[in-house]
């Protein structure tokens, strides 16, 4: 079985050269036109449009730490899987986070995409320390059998 090659990097999630993207969403509870979208999913309604947020509205309520695929919308990737790493308090925990990480990479690895890039997920809104959120990304993304290249991006803004 071949294992996942893992790489480690800063910058902005939405330049990286991959199949997909991993947007550190919410439970889909809250309409997302109700919402003030923050970090990655701001970035990507600026410069994705609307459309996966559409698409993603009519999947319903997602389950903690479960992925939901859709379209990228204007953005040059062959999609975006949508995670759901906060719980209804808007807390990322270690739980929310491993489970994240692991559907998104069998969600990747069944619409047969080769190169992923995530955020570090919950460390934004839901407050998650950045050095352990990626311990255990890379704990999940090193147990996983997704057979390509995973990313896991530590946004820097360019100077």
């Amino acid at each position: 079985m071949e294992k996942a090659r893992i790489r480690v990097v800063e910058g902005d999630l939405l330049d990286q050269p991959v199949d997909v993207i991993v947007n550190a969403w919410n439970r889909n509870i809250i309409p997302w036109w109700l919402l003030l979208p923050q970090g990655v999913s701001a970035a990507i309604k600026r410069r994705g449009g609307l459309e996966p947020f559409r698409e993603l509205a009519r999947h319903g309520p997602i389950p903690l730490g479960h992925a939901v695929h859709t379209s990228a919308g204007r953005l040059p990737f062959r999609g975006i899987i949508h995670v759901a790493g906060i719980n209804l308090l808007w807390f990322a925990t270690e739980y929310s986070i491993r489970t994240a990480t692991r559907s998104a990479l069998e969600l990747a690895a069944e619409k047969g995409y080769r190169t992923i890039a995530f955020p570090l997920i919950g460390t934004g809104t839901g407050g998650a320390s950045r050095q352990k959120t990626q311990a255990l990304m890379c704990a999940e993304a090193e147990a996983s059998s997704f057979p390509g290249e995973v990313s896991i991006v530590s946004y820097r803004r360019a100077p």
